[in-house]
């Protein structure tokens, strides 16, 4: 974010939700989304292929594409990543693709439209993922804390010199 104003950067990291799984294309997800009728908000879940992952920080959005069981039609929904509609995001499966965006299964129809899935306890995988990030961000949160520390340390040593200087003066 090389070109954003500090500003603005503060307040998206402020709003960011940090609590949506990591997901990338071709991942089967699963949307549950807030739908008001009326009067009436209701949770609708939406189930199907992530094909378009844009992170962009606070504007970062996602496109999960599923196919009607009934009419055999392709449904694509996007959803920002920030948007309070979507109340949750689950991990179904992982794809195995060699795509970041995987358009091509807009024409794909049947068994030529499926994603080989991941072998893999995803579990566990997902835990050792929040696990590392967790540590990171508790590392980074103690460096900056020593960091503090140090600086505080060598303003105070710099003051005691200045206060011995004067003293011999």
């Amino acid at each position: 974010m090389s070109n954003s104003i500090p500003a603005i950067e503060a307040i998206e990291q402020a709003e960011k939700r940090h609590e949506l799984p990591m997901f990338r294309a071709g991942d089967t997800i699963r949307v549950h989304a807030l739908i008001s009728e009326g009067n009436k908000e209701r949770i609708q879940v939406f189930e199907g292929v992530c094909i378009h992952r844009k992170r962009g920080g606070g504007r970062g959005s996602f496109t999960v594409r599923k196919v009607s069981s009934s009419h055999g039609v392709g449904v694509e929904r996007v959803w920002p990543d920030n948007s309070p509609r979507v109340t949750k995001v689950e991990l179904v499966t992982r794809g195995k693709v060699r795509r970041a965006k995987l358009y091509y299964l807009r024409e794909l129809r049947g068994n030529a439209a499926r994603i080989t899935s991941k072998l893999g306890n995803y579990g566990t995988i997902l835990a050792r993922q929040a696990e590392k990030q967790e540590q990171a961000k508790t590392a980074q949160a103690q460096s900056s804390v020593e960091a503090a520390a140090d600086a505080k340390a060598a303003a105070a040593k710099a003051e005691a010199a200045k206060a011995a200087k004067a003293a011999q003066d």
